[in-house]
């Protein structure tokens, strides 16, 4: 929500996006048996009986009676059997659920795992189609399926579960806890309504220990809490209400760069313990924060690790003061508790500035405020600060410059000036200094341009005399001027100096993805990575990936690095922990690099490397924000690659598995054939040797023998294995060729050639040619009318030449032409699906592509029938014979 009340526009959107999904419903349970899927189907009857349209996509009674009896009187969508290894797997059948478009589907089980085979490898990316499709679900869930909680349900019950659900499944749903005592679960489990009773006297022993039992249930009351919380801050945030909406406790720590900030962490953490709250370190970047030397970055970076390795959150905020700030940040973050230090300051240093805490107490009503004493601990006070503070030489000599130009330029007008227009022009310098050095130096400027005025324009001249009380007056009322104008001045330029640094960074960022999105191999998003991170830090930067049997270098922004024992052992630490290493952190700090780790969810995806030349920590505290940025983008990012690597390997997978089975498919019917021929044929060699046997054992055996070169061609194609020999070829030759070795195929067919003899030569590979040739040939012959001519035509027009082979038969299905060159595909309803393997076509396109040429499928205009087309572009005609040979 902004200042004034208006609606946040991020939580507008995030409704917006949600326009048209359907509503999951999630029944959370603390383990099995607790009655999830009991009360998902009592609410779908009361649901029904209330007018809703509602089937049952799948539901798991476990054989419970009165689990069974509430399905009764629900449409139920059968499931969808996928055969696997062996058996069949019964699956929710998505596409007809989809198809039938209910108002609500009950999903039991959540985390399941579908079968193979399935369009969706887990169940609840099934419910995120329905989502999409405008379908309301109901679902249930086991607190252990849960993602982020799985390690935790782990440690205690010894049993870890291998199907989980993303936490953004549960945040984006609504939750009803399903809940019953532990010794009442007991009693169920003892009663064989869970497990069968020689299953359930060992869970007793084990998950469903009483112990167990409670720490489950608490875990799944705080999570469905943690839900209702976020949902509820966001339904506030979309209206633009105020207030703090304490529906459960939320703790900011504000920090400094102060020794005692430490201590401020380690108390906020225990209080949120005791709270079970959610916590967030904010450091308020005022102008200040420009002035920091070394040891105040290293005390915040010390602050901001301390805060992560503790579980907090952790931000900066830009503000001109430190209240505004907090009271921005809480407002936002809809604190209910807010922990700051009360630091040992003297009287007159409060007299002076005033109390940061006494303004937080009372203007952040409706927050408890934890007023902590800050530890004792002096930090260095550095050179940088002290310049910062009371402005630098330069200033100081430009601001007396411009005090004396305006004094020669006002002596040489004063014939035409009044003293109150030679006030006024003092003003100049005054706000110049202000804006330009600061505060400070705005104040010296009013004090120097004071006295210029009273001692050469106010008379007497020449002394700082003032001998008319009026112009007392004027003195002051121009001290006056300048301290408020240099104050005034002063704040816009510390507003400007946050704005133009918030904007930095946001440019900073939007570049960073920018470049990032661009890109989709790993390695060249990693140098990508390294370069952009190196440029924004000025920093040395490598990400290292694991790699048997540690990690190696992926990508880096110079060849200057070296990673040394102890740097390797840092970088392995953040890799296997997940945790910030290295140089600045607590963990291995004598390296002289700090790794980060890039992860996605509990994945670690690799470790990002920073080092500076000179030495010195490689980013300071006030970089932290923007580093941690950056790496969360360069987290999605690699991320993203590695799924859609992932996903290629997958679809290939798929791919060769389809093949293999439409090959083997293939072969078994496709081999018989010939070989029965063959058989017989030798059978009755036994009888007496004929022509007509002979023949057929030669024909046959030369189809086993195309069949057998067409699996070794396709083997080719797929492993990239073709070698080109290209060479000028006679077009007439070559289809001459190609009629003469298909004679037996094309017997009871007429051949018609068209091919003029004054054609072009063409470069192309001979033996792949003839191949084509005899697949087209083979393919008009056995599939077009008994007796019918098959056509062989060369045309030259338009620079391009057309060899096509037309047939006469039912032709091919309009608008489904280029799916005959698919492998293994034979069309049903055309002459493509008398026999075959599918594989010829297929060659014949691999092959022609491979040569530079297309290939086409067309049904015939005339006749009805089938035309097939090798196009040979200007690039592959030979016109210069000699040349074409040199």
């Amino acid at each position: 929500m902004n200042d004034d009340g208006r609606p946040s526009p991020e939580a507008l959107l995030r409704q917006a996006s949600q326009e048209g999904r359907g509503r999951l419903k999630i029944f959370l349970g603390a383990a099995p048996g607790v009655g999830k899927t009991y009360e998902m189907l009592s609410e779908g009857a009361e649901r029904r009986r209330a007018g809703v349209d509602i089937v049952i996509g799948v539901v798991e009674t476990h054989g419970r009676v009165e689990t069974e009896a509430l399905t009764r009187g629900h449409e139920i969508v059968a499931r969808k059997a996928i055969p696997y290894e062996g058996r069949t797997l019964d699956e929710m059948d998505l596409d007809a659920i989809l198809e039938r478009a209910p108002t609500l589907v009950l999903v039991d089980e959540l985390a399941h795992t579908n079968a193979p085979g399935s369009r969706h490898p887990k169940r609840y990316q099934d419910v995120e189609e329905l989502l999409a499709a405008g379908i309301d679900v109901y679902s249930t869930i086991n607190i252990q399926h849960i993602e982020s909680l799985n390690d935790v349900v782990a440690s205690f019950t010894r049993v870890r579960v291998r199907e989980t659900v993303p936490d953004s499944i549960v945040e984006a749903a609504e939750i009803e806890v399903v809940d019953i005592p532990p010794d009442e679960l007991i009693e169920r489990l003892k009663a064989g309504k869970v497990y069968l009773p020689q299953e359930a006297t060992r869970a007793l022993s084990h998950f469903f220990s009483k112990s167990n039992l409670s720490a489950l249930r608490e875990l799944a009351l705080r999570r469905a809490a943690q839900a209702v919380d976020a949902q509820m801050l966001e339904h506030v945030r979309a209206l633009g209400v105020g207030g703090t909406w304490a529906g459960g406790e939320r703790i900011v720590v504000a920090i400094s760069e102060l020794p005692g900030a430490l201590g401020l962490v380690r108390a906020t953490k225990r209080i949120a313990d005791a709270m079970h709250a959610p916590w967030t370190a904010v450091y308020i970047e005022t102008p200040r924060a420009q002035t920091f030397g070394e040891a105040e970055h290293r005390q915040l970076a010390a602050v901001f690790n301390l805060a992560t390795q503790l579980g907090g959150d952790v931000a900066t905020v830009p503000a001109t003061s430190v209240v505004d700030g907090l009271k921005t940040f809480t407002t936002e973050a809809r604190a209910t508790q807010l922990v700051v230090g009360k630091s040992a300051r003297s009287r007159w240093f409060e007299l002076r500035h005033g109390s940061v805490v006494d303004r937080i107490v009372r203007e952040t009503p409706g927050i408890a405020v934890h007023v902590l004493p800050m530890e004792a601990g002096t930090a260095a006070p550095t050179c940088g600060k002290r310049i910062g503070d009371w402005g630098s030489k330069a200033g100081y000599a430009w601001t007396t410059a411009m005090v004396a130009s305006v004094t020669g330029v006002a002596s040489a007008l004063f014939h035409i000036l009044n003293l109150g227009n030679v006030a006024l022009l003092y003003l100049l310098p005054v706000m110049a200094a202000a804006s330009l050095f600061g505060l400070r130096t705005g104040l010296f400027a009013g004090i120097a341009s004071s006295i210029a005025y009273n001692f050469f324009f106010l008379p007497p001249t020449g002394t700082l005399t003032i001998n008319n009380p009026e112009n007392v007056i004027s003195i002051l009322v121009l001290l006056g001027i300048a301290f408020v104008t240099s104050q005034l001045t002063s704040r816009v330029r510390a507003q400007a100096d946050i704005a133009a640094a918030s904007a930095r960074t946001n440019a900073a960022l939007a570049g960073f993805l920018r470049q990032l999105t661009s890109l989709n191999e790993p390695v060249a998003l990693a140098r990508a990575i390294c370069e952009e991170v190196g440029r924004l830090f000025g920093v040395r930067a490598v990400i290292l990936v694991a790699e048997d049997p540690g990690l190696a270098v992926q990508a880096a922004n110079g060849a200057d690095y070296r990673l040394e024992t102890m740097e390797m052992a840092a970088a392995q630490w953040a890799y296997d922990t997940g945790a910030p290493a290295g140089r600045g952190s607590g963990t291995l700090a004598a390296s002289e690099w700090f790794f980060q780790p890039l992860r996605s969810g509990e994945r670690t995806l690799a470790v990002l490397g920073l080092a500076r030349e000179a030495g010195g920590d490689p980013v300071r505290s006030d970089q932290l924000p923007l580093l941690m940025s950056l790496v969360d983008q360069a987290s999605l990012v690699l991320e993203r690659a590695r799924l859609e690597v992932e996903m290629r390997d997958v679809d290939a997978v798929r791919e060769r598995d389809r093949l293999r089975a439409a090959l083997l498919s293939s072969v078994s019917h496709d081999l018989r054939t010939p070989l029965t021929s063959v058989m017989a044929a030798a059978a009755e060699l036994h009888r007496g040797v004929t022509p007509e046997l002979i023949a057929t054992i030669e024909s046959e055996a030369a189809r086993l023998n195309r069949f057998v070169g067409n699996l070794l061609d396709m083997a080719r194609v797929e492993a990239g294995a073709l070698r080109l020999r290209l060479e000028p070829t006679d077009l007439t030759d070559a289809v001459a060729g190609a009629v003469h070795d298909t004679k037996r195929v094309l017997e009871g067919h007429a051949i018609e050639l068209d091919v003029a003899p004054n054609l072009p030569l063409v470069r192309v590979d001979p033996q792949l040619l003839h191949h084509c040739l005899l697949n087209l040939l083979d393919n008009a012959g056995r599939y077009a009318d008994p007796g019918t001519p098959i056509i062989v035509r060369a045309e030259h027009r338009f620079g391009m030449l057309r060899l096509s082979v037309i047939d006469q038969g039912p032709g091919l299905p309009p608008g489904r032409e280029k799916e005959v060159f698919e492998t293994f595909r034979r069309l049903e309803g055309s002459d493509r699906a008398i026999g075959g393997t599918g594989l010829g076509l297929a060659i014949v396109k691999a092959f022609a592509e491979a040569m530079g040429m297309s290939v086409e499928a067309s049904n015939r205009e005339d006749l009805t029938g089938a035309q097939f087309s090798l196009c040979f572009p200007v690039a592959l005609l030979v016109r210069d014979t000699d040349g074409a040979n040199l």
